[in-house]
């Protein structure tokens, strides 16, 4: 009689961690987009987009501040916080992955608002801030299929 491992186990937390590891990779698209706006915001130059016409109008919106803080720079902090959790999580940190699934959440929830502010309020759409929500979406997707592959206890 041979006794076989439950390689189960072990197949979920190789998923985890890439899907972990994932998350963190594309939170640096999400990174990156948001310096540039922030760096933009912050040097009073215009952004001119390229894909859709609108970026001057929602990025000089009141809603591109909070507070007199812009909302880029907000996401710059929220998009670097995600990929060190992600990174920790990666590393089985459960206290991460955790935090990770809170902040996620709150970010899908303000982009949702975002958009929102977008179609109906000011009208018009920034592609950079679609790129955002996009990667919002997709850490959102990621965090989701974590959540499905945590063991059963």
């Amino acid at each position: 009689m041979t006794n076989s491992p439950d390689t189960s186990q072990p197949t979920q937390s190789r998923q985890r961690t890439l899907l972990y590891a994932v998350a963190a990779l594309v939170s640096l698209v999400g990174l990156a987009d948001a310096i540039y706006l922030t760096i933009e915001h912050l040097s009073g130059r215009s952004v001119r987009c390229t894909i859709v016409s609108g970026c001057s109008e929602v990025l000089s919106s009141e809603y591109a501040t909070v507070r007199g803080i812009p909302l880029a720079m907000v996401g710059a902090a929220a998009y670097f916080t995600v990929f060190s959790l992600a990174v920790l999580a990666a590393y089985s940190y459960r206290w991460a992955a955790k935090l990770l699934t809170v902040l996620v959440s709150f970010m899908f929830l303000a982009t949702l608002w975002l958009i929102y502010l977008q179609a109906f309020v000011i009208k018009h759409f920034c592609q950079f801030c679609l790129l955002s929500a996009l990667v919002t979406f997709i850490l959102t997707v990621l965090i989701v299929l974590t959540l499905r592959q945590q063991p059963r206890d």
